[in-house]
């Protein structure tokens, strides 16, 4: 069974502040340091997460942490967002609930990691797919790429969002994301053309300049010196942590992953390349002759490149920004623009051409994120948007103003969705409901937004009011309005209670928020909210060439000239927060509230005052106080039950009936007070927390106790086990010795009787041994007795047989002398006629015999082509010496050609062949003696260039060359493969293989060659024959020797055609169609290298000139 921990367990100060007791400001915020001291960075208030920014990675972001989360209920661990999130998806999955999770804090405080921290947990546990996985991906992607243009280094945060963000995420029935859709708040454009001192403009500036190639610079026209642009400050362009090129190239793979076109993403960094050139613009006055001064622009160079990039006539937008035309009705009125109305055209234009650049981004994202199917889809909402904003050196402007404006607004839905979802599980639950008492900021949403003495109606029609319009007029207008409103100050207004203090100045009014009061400074109201941009810019913008800008000033188009003036900044804001509004009444909500724990972005370091502002103007005390104005907690009645049981005897430690029976049981024998609890259908309500940490002592009293109790029966147990252990292994220690004694008297014994067998079985052993001895004694000496008889008799029968063999032997030999005398007397005048002849043949025998195995020694070796022999001894044997060298070397060839195969056989019949044709003939032949006949030197049957030629030719193919044919013309060749079969020769061309004739090998009678080095040959054909229509062919080849050759050696092998006549002559004849034309050979110097040349003397003459070898 899985163990599951609780919220309650381990508990570094108080998980959830519900549960905090006493509740104070100071308590809060002391249990809040406690837990980021201890790296607790989640908070619960209720279903609320507090999120503190830790400055620091945490080990708390892993794939198994995602798992320890995933499918758990909310309460059942440890505070963290992933179960916020799993929560969220959770509902919006199996309850088909439509989710929103708001992401509120200043600057600094974590909201964008947050909004991809849960962002990145849906995408880890919803479903897989290869599309799923593609629309996760995007979902993703489109982060970096709005960071990018939409985030900036601040001196709070260095990646801080500059705008606000709602994505909703689109879900199927399966609860797999389908898409998404993102909307926009209030891009802080501004920013574009002025930055305050240690912060920056937005990162795409930095990021293109650093990261981006110097091709694509040199396209865009920019140079990587942060310094030469007047748009970007230079005393914190560099910043640590930040790797703006390895960002750059992040945002590129972004932008392609979510589906930007190339062209698309050279545009957008075309505009931005636009932005950075005109922020170099720079005006001069020149006076008119009507006194008045004119703008005109100092250095025209960036005017121009700008103009170059976004493809528009540098005359008109020049014109723009020196002249302003105003319509009214059917006139037209042109007015010049002085220097300092230029700067403002120029920064207009800047901001004006920076924020449509973004919103279009957010539409071209939408598009490609945005889910493709027309069924209803689950929705899950993530709002990323900035907190309330209050400057301590009163620097709060419009900007500020409309940002906590919507922070009132969510402040107003977070309180009325609260006690709503309060409500409802009290209802659900069946537990009677007690009105909470709670300050509803809705006076003070209405003292801003209210159409008729709102603060931005009233700034409305200021800004449309004929006449001078001045931010003190529209302070003047507030003051007379807004006067009797308690929550509106200023230093004419009668609820200023403080008419000489110095802190409330004349050009500022004060409105006391729900988070405190906040001083505005009217200076710039009017002009940002009126956001203008001349017509006559958003003309010329429309004039452009740039496909991109067409699309961003459609007001600028002639046609559809719109004399209304466009809605204010305010408007349109106001209009975006209702909608925003209405979009999150439709969802059930989830808040995160992050919170910064100081100004130095640095680990460890918590700074009660900050941390104390962010909890007031968050209203955190005032979240708590509600969610603890009825039951600060209830938990249902089965882990209610499973957790508490062992404090019971009658529960513990199993409840045979119903979960909530078993809880009253529980409650009732603890006595805790009737007033303090209350039963629902599903869940126990606890009033005050005392009576929680009333359970939790208990419990962990009991835990104590039980754990003692456990530790005494495993010890009696472990006892017991080990005793019972000893006595079985002291009774197999017992068997196993008495077995080994036993074995080793078994052991002695044996080895006694073995020796008392052993020395009686030696005993009889010798006695016998004895016995036998003495009877082979007897029976040798018997056996001796009688050898030495023998022996003695056969001696002397030995001795008389060699008395009477020798005296047979003289006599023998006596009369074998005796013999030879007589022979020797009677032949003695016969031998001395005789002898001379004698001596000589033996002599002579033994020098031929002497010769025979002098040559044996000296043999010479086996290689036909050694010309090496032993010398001659003796003059006698000249002819056999010359005749023996002849029949060895006819044997070694023989010996040499019996080892040779067909092929190469026939491959020196041919070169023997070649040397009766050609040896001492023609000069080109010793030079072709070394080089093997290939054959086919195209490789006509492999190569696939010539498969149609070979399949064009049915016979085998002989010899494949290329050769060049001699042009009667004008003496010039042209390549053509020769190729040569036993019946034909086919000549085709080169490149395309085609047969350009085939010639039967009886139609030629005679080959003519010339003596010398050249390649030239004439094939000859017979007069009349079909193949003889044009003539005889003149050709050229590196391999005329072999050709010849082979040509020769097919005629001689067919019987039925005569041989092939070779004629070799330095001129001769050939045949061209009807004439005959005469081709002489002559040497020359060489001039131009060593090559053969072949020119036209006349038309009967053709004359070959071939180089003398040096």
């Amino acid at each position: 069974m899985e163990v599951k921990t609780s919220l309650l367990d381990n508990m570094i100060g108080v998980g959830d502040m519900v549960l905090l007791e006493p509740l104070s400001e100071d308590s809060f915020l002391d249990n809040l340091k406690k837990r980021f001291d201890h790296s607790e960075i989640y908070t619960y208030i209720g279903s609320v997460v507090i999120s503190m920014n830790p400055y620091r990675s945490l080990p708390i972001y892993t794939p198994e942490k995602v798992e320890e989360y995933r499918n758990r209920n909310f309460y059942e661990l440890s505070p963290h967002i992933y179960a916020l999130a799993d929560e969220a998806y959770r509902s919006l999955r199996d309850q088909d609930k439509d989710q929103c999770i708001l992401i509120t804090g200043e600057s600094g405080a974590g909201k964008t990691e947050a909004s991809k921290l849960v962002m990145s947990y849906v995408a880890a546990v919803c479903g897989k797919g290869h599309e799923v996985n593609k629309v996760k991906e995007q979902l993703l992607q489109s982060n970096p790429v709005l960071e990018a243009f939409g985030n900036a280094k601040t001196v709070r945060n260095d990646n801080s969002s500059r705008f606000g963000k709602y994505m909703d995420i689109e879900f199927d029935f399966k609860g797999d994301p389908l898409g998404g859709v993102i909307s926009n708040y209030l891009l802080e454009k501004s920013r574009v053309v002025k930055q305050p001192r240690g912060e920056r403009n937005f990162h795409v500036f930095y990021q293109l300049l650093s990261g981006a190639s110097d091709d694509t610079l040199r396209k865009l026209k920019l140079d990587r010196d942060f310094s030469k642009y007047n748009y970007l400050s230079l005393d914190s362009a560099a910043v640590n942590g930040l790797d703006d090129a390895a960002n750059f190239r992040t945002v590129r793979n972004a932008m392609q992953i979510v589906g930007f076109m190339e062209d698309e993403v050279q545009s957008v960094l075309e505009l931005v390349a636009a932005v950075l050139k005109l922020g170099n613009i720079e005006f001069k006055p020149e006076s008119r002759c009507n006194g008045t001064d004119e703008s005109r622009v100092k250095d025209k160079n960036d005017l121009k490149e700008m103009c170059e990039l976004l493809g528009i006539e540098q005359s008109v937008l020049e014109r723009a920004f020196s002249y302003r035309t105003v319509e009214a009705k059917m006139e037209k009125v042109s007015t010049t623009l002085n220097v300092a109305q230029a700067y403002y055209a120029r920064d207009a234009l800047a901001k004006n051409l920076y924020s449509r650049l973004f919103s279009w981004l957010v539409t071209r994202i939408n598009e490609s994120i945005q889910a493709q199917t027309k069924a209803r889809h689950k929705v899950m909402g993530v709002l990323d948007i900035y907190g309330f904003e209050i400057f301590e050196n009163g620097d709060n402007s419009f900007e500020q103003f409309i940002i906590n404006y919507c922070n009132e607004k969510l402040q107003q839905i977070f309180i009325e969705l609260t006690l709503r979802e309060e409500q409802e599980e009290y209802v659900r639950e069946g537990i009677e409901w007690t009105n909470i008492e709670y300050f509803n900021n809705a006076i003070i949403c209405d003292l801003i937004e209210n159409n008729q003495n709102g603060i931005l109606a009233m700034l409305d029609e200021e800004c449309l009011r004929p006449g001078t319009v001045t931010d003190e007029t529209f302070l003047d207008k507030l003051n007379t309005i807004c006067a009797d409103h308690q929550h509106f100050e200023s230093r004419l207004n009668k609820n200023s209670k403080f008419l000489n203090d110095h802190s409330l100045p004349h050009n500022c009014f004060r409105i006391q928020h729900y988070a405190g009061k906040v001083l505005y400074r009217v200076e710039g109201f009017v002009d940002k909210n009126n956001d203008l941009l001349y017509r006559d810019l958003s003309q010329a913008m429309y004039k452009a060439n740039h496909s991109l800008i067409k699309q961003l000033f459609p007001e600028g188009n002639p046609a559809k000239v719109n004399l209304k003036r466009p809605p204010t900044a305010g408007f349109q804001f106001r209009a975006s927060v209702g909608t925003l509004m209405r979009n999150l009444q439709t969802k059930n909500p989830n808040y995160i509230r992050c919170i910064k724990p100081n100004d130095k972005k640095a680990s460890h370091i918590f700074t009660d005052s900050l941390v104390c502002h962010q909890v007031r103007y968050l209203g955190l005390m005032e979240n708590v106080r509600v969610r603890r104005a009825g039951y600060a907690f209830r938990q249902p009645y089965e882990p209610c039950l499973e957790r508490y049981k062992m404090l019971c005897k009658r529960t513990w430690p199993h409840w045979k009936g119903p979960a909530r029976e078993g809880v009253e049981v529980l409650m009732a024998d603890l006595q805790i007070p009737a007033e303090e609890i209350a039963y629902g259908r599903s869940k126990i309500f606890i009033r005050n927390p005392r009576t929680l940490f009333f359970l939790e002592e208990k419990r962990k009293q009991c835990l104590q106790d039980l754990a003692t109790l456990i530790q005494k029966i495993y010890r009696g147990w472990k006892c017991r086990t080990h005793f019972l252990l000893m006595k079985k292994s002291q009774i197999v220690v017992a068997a196993w010795y008495r077995r080994y004694a036993q074995q080793k008297k078994y052991r002695n014994i044996k080895s006694a009787t073995t020796v008392v067998q052993s020395y009686t079985r030696g005993w009889q052993a010798r006695k016998l041994l004895r016995e036998l001895k003495y009877q082979k004694r007897c029976e040798e000496a018997v056996t001796t007795i009688a050898a030495f008889w023998h022996g003695t008799q056969a001696r002397r029968e030995l001795r008389r047989l060699k008395e009477e063999a020798r005296r047979k032997h003289a006599v023998a030999l006596i009369w074998a002398y005796w013999q030879g005398l007589k022979v020797r007397r009677e032949y003695r005048k016969f031998f001395r006629a005789n002898a001379g002849k004698k001596i000589y043949d033996f002599t002579i025998q033994r020098i031929i015999q002497k010769y025979f195995l002098g040559l044996k020694s000296n043999m010479p070796s086996m290689s036909p082509i050694d010309k090496k022999w032993p010398a001659r001894p003796y003059g006698f044997l000249d002819g056999v010496h010359t005749e023996l060298r002849k029949i060895f070397h006819h044997w070694r060839c023989k010996k040499y050609r019996d080892q040779f195969t067909e092929e190469k056989k026939a491959v020196y019949e041919e070169k023997l062949e070649a040397s009766e044709i050609f040896k001492g003939k023609k000069a080109l032949y010793p030079s072709s003696v070394s080089q093997p006949f290939k054959g086919d030197y195209l490789e006509i049957s492999k190569n696939p260039k010539y498969q149609k030629l070979n399949s064009a030719v049915d016979e085998k193919v002989l010899l494949a060359d290329v050769v060049n044919k001699i042009n009667r013309a004008n003496g010039k060749g042209t390549p053509r493969i020769f190729l040569l079969t036993k019946k034909n020769f086919v000549l085709a061309d080169q490149k395309t293989g085609q047969v350009k004739a085939s010639i039967p090998l009886p139609d030629v009678t005679s080959v003519s060659v010339s003596t010398q080095k050249d390649g030239f040959f004439a094939l000859k054909l017979k007069e009349g024959s079909a193949s003889a229509v044009k003539g005889d062919f003149l050709l050229s080849s590196e391999h005329l020797i072999e050709i010849i050759t082979k040509l020769h050696r097919i005629g001689a092998t067919a019987a039925d055609r005569e041989k092939l006549k070779v004629d070799i002559s330095d001129e001769f004849l050939v045949q061209f169609k009807q004439d005959k034309v005469c081709v002489k050979f002559i040497q020359s110097s060489p001039k131009n290298g060593n090559s053969v040349s072949c020119k036209r003397k006349n038309n009967r003459l053709l004359e070959v000139s071939v180089p003398t070898s040096p």
